[in-house]
């Protein structure tokens, strides 16, 4: 079962810009996973399994550098999330 999921992270800093930067980058290096972000969160479409597999590992990569709030979404199936963006 494929999902969506739409997260947002708030870095509890005042330079929150790079490590938002980072985060995303890390889960643009999983390519079983669509990534694509705009101004405001991030949108990923994949595995059921594997979204939360790569959530679970990156959510903790940042929760260890920083104290920092993400807020997710989540839908219970593929959107075209190219589409969301434009």
């Amino acid at each position: 079962m494929h999902i969506t999921v739409e997260i947002s992270l708030y870095p509890l800093t005042e330079n929150y810009a790079p490590l938002i930067r980072d985060f995303i980058a890390r889960l643009k290096k999983h390519p079983e996973l669509k990534v694509v972000s705009n101004a405001t969160s991030t949108q990923i479409v994949g595995e059921h399994f594997k979204v939360f597999e790569v959530l679970s590992k990156e959510t903790a990569e940042t929760f260890s550098s920083d104290k920092s709030v993400f807020v997710m979404k989540m839908l219970s199936f593929e959107r075209d999330i190219e589409k969301c963006t434009k």
